[in-house]
């Protein structure tokens, strides 16, 4: 797992990941129709996405060669940490409140992947790219505080 060029596939993927928060979050911040469902829409999305980066490390946990050589219990605890966490943002009764749940929980998997990267290597382009895929997701999410539905 030591490449260094982000295969065209995962760079098209991620970033493909991306369209649903900016699309929901623009949408959000414009008079469209159904404009009052957009923020529940944004919520679920992330909650699903953050779910989604949490299995990321179930997998690591799973298959890396470094799993034979030491525990990897926490990799298996965290990984689904982020799955409840994005169902307590589904269960919030504010959409500022949920937009507050999955960005911690987005920044907490981020510095989870920092902690992953000095146990077991990483390809060179994961955590560049992670970095990238939250900040726009958190910032997606933020937008949350200013929508009024």
């Amino acid at each position: 797992m030591n490449a260094s060029h982000q295969p065209h596939s995962v760079t098209w993927l991620a970033y493909g990941g991306l369209i649903p928060f900016v699309a929901l979050a623009l949408a959000g911040a414009l008079n469209v129709p159904y404009h009052a469902l957009l923020p529940g829409a944004l919520v679920a999305y992330g909650a699903v996405i953050l779910s989604f980066v949490g299995a990321l490390h179930w997998g690591f946990a799973m298959v890396h060669p470094a799993a034979t050589e030491r525990p990897m219990h926490g990799l298996f605890l965290w990984s689904v940490l982020p799955s409840l966490i994005g169902w307590l943002a589904l269960l919030v009764p504010t959409h500022a409140a949920a937009a507050t749940l999955l960005i911690a929980g987005f920044l907490a998997h981020y510095r989870q992947d920092l902690r992953l990267a000095r146990a077991i290597t990483l390809p060179a382009w994961y955590l560049p790219l992670r970095l990238q895929l939250t900040v726009v997701a958190c910032l997606c999410l933020a937008s949350l505080y200013f929508l009024r539905a």
